[in-house]
C-alpha cells in the first residue's frame, strides 16, 4: 500500500461549557492551566480520545470482516476490545521475541494503526539475566527497547484567553466508611471542578517521509480526518457531561507534495480564533483549508 502521498497540517477548535475537560492529577484533578491562566488538554489526552474513536471504528470494522490491521495497540481499560491485560501481554501475543528490530517494526506498524499513526516505544526483556558486578550488584535486564518514530504529531489544546475555573463541594449519597461514634465519615464529602466556558484550539500535521517508515498511508490519514469531528463522542462522564464538549470545527490543510508549499508552523499561524469561537484565515498561495464542521 502507498504512504501518505501529500503533507497535511490540520487544527481543531473545540467549546467546553460547565465541564473538566482534563483534570490535573497533582492539582487535586482540577482542569489543567498554564501559568498564565489558559486552559490546558494534553496532546496525550487528546491522542487518548481518538484512539477510543479508533476502537469503536474497529470494533465496526470487525462485524464486516474487514478489521484486518485496524486493531489500536494502546487501548483504556474501559475501551478495551481484546483479553490483553497490558501493553506487554498485547504485544507478546502479536510480536515474536525471535524477530528483528526491522522485522518487529514492519509487524507491529501493519497490525496496529495508532502504532503507524502516533509511533510507539516496545521493550522486550531478555530471558538472560544480567552478569553480576564485581560488588555483587546486577547489571540489570539485558533486554532491548525498539522505537517508532510516527508521523502524526498533535499539539496541547490551549484555551483562547484565561478560563475562570468553579469549584464546588459535594456531599455523596452514600457512607463507605464506619466511625467509632457512628457518625457519616469524612469520605462522604468531595469536591468538583469545573471551566465555566472556555474555547480550546489544537493544532496537528502528518508527515509523509516519516509516513513512509510506519506505512501510514492516504487511507490512514481518512480515518483521523473522520475521526476528529467526533473527538468527543461517546466520551461522556460526570466530569464532562453530554454536550458539554464540542468540536466546533476542523479546519484541514493539504498540501500538494510530500516536503509540502509551506512550514507547518506558517500554515498553524494562519489561523485566528476569536474568544467567541469565530475565526479568519490569512490568505497563503496555493493552499486553501478545508473547514469541517463538528458533530
Amino acid at each position: 500500500m502507498a504512504t501518505l502521498s501529500k503533507k497535511i497540517d490540520f487544527a481543531i477548535i473545540m467549546s467546553v461549557k460547565n465541564a473538566n475537560p482534563n483534570g490535573d492529577p497533582l492539582n487535586g484533578n482540577r482542569p489543567r492551566t498554564d501559568y498564565e491562566g489558559l486552559g490546558e488538554i494534553t496532546d496525550v489526552c487528546l491522542k487518548r480520545k481518538i484512539r477510543d474513536r479508533m476502537i469503536e471504528r474497529f470494533v465496526d470494522l470487525k462485524k464486516e470482516g474487514k478489521e484486518k490491521g485496524q486493531a489500536v495497540f494502546v487501548q483504556s481499560d474501559d475501551r478495551k476490545c481484546d483479553d490483553a491485560k497490558s501493553l506487554r501481554a498485547r504485544a507478546e501475543a502479536e510480536l515474536s521475541k525471535d524477530l528483528g528490530g526491522a522485522e518487529t517494526v514492519k509487524k507491529a506498524c501493519e497490525s496496529w494503526i495508532d502504532v503507524r499513526a502516533f509511533g510507539q516505544l516496545f521493550a522486550f526483556k531478555s530471558d538472560k539475566k544480567g552478569k553480576k558486578k564485581e560488588d555483587g550488584e546486577s547489571e540489570g535486564d539485558t533486554g532491548i527497547s525498539i522505537g517508532i518514530r510516527g508521523p502524526v504529531t498533535i499539539h496541547s489544546a490551549f484555551s483562547i484567553g484565561s478560563v475562570s475555573i468553579s469549584s464546588i463541594q459535594i456531599t455523596k449519597s452514600v457512607n463507605a466508611e464506619e466511625t467509632k461514634e457512628g457518625k457519616r465519615s469524612s469520605d462522604t464529602m468531595g469536591m468538583k471542578h469545573r471551566v465555566d466556558s472556555g474555547i480550546y484550539v489544537t493544532y496537528g500535521s502528518m508527515n509523509p517521509q516519516l509516513a513512509e517508515r510506519t506505512g501510514f498511508s492516504d487511507e490512514d490519514a481518512a480515518v483521523i480526518k473522520a475521526i476528529l469531528p467526533r473527538l468527543f463522542e461517546n466520551d461522556a462522564s460526570s466530569a464532562r457531561p453530554e454536550g458539554s464538549m464540542v468540536v466546533r470545527k476542523v479546519v484541514w490543510w493539504e498540501h500538494n507534495s510530500k516536503s509540502g508549499q509551506y512550514s507547518s508552523a506558517k500554515v498553524h499561524k494562519t489561523l485566528t480564533v476569536n474568544a467567541d469561537g469565530s475565526h479568519s484565515f490569512a490568505n497563503l498561495d496555493g493552499l486553501k483549508p478545508e473547514e469541517i464542521d463538528g458533530f
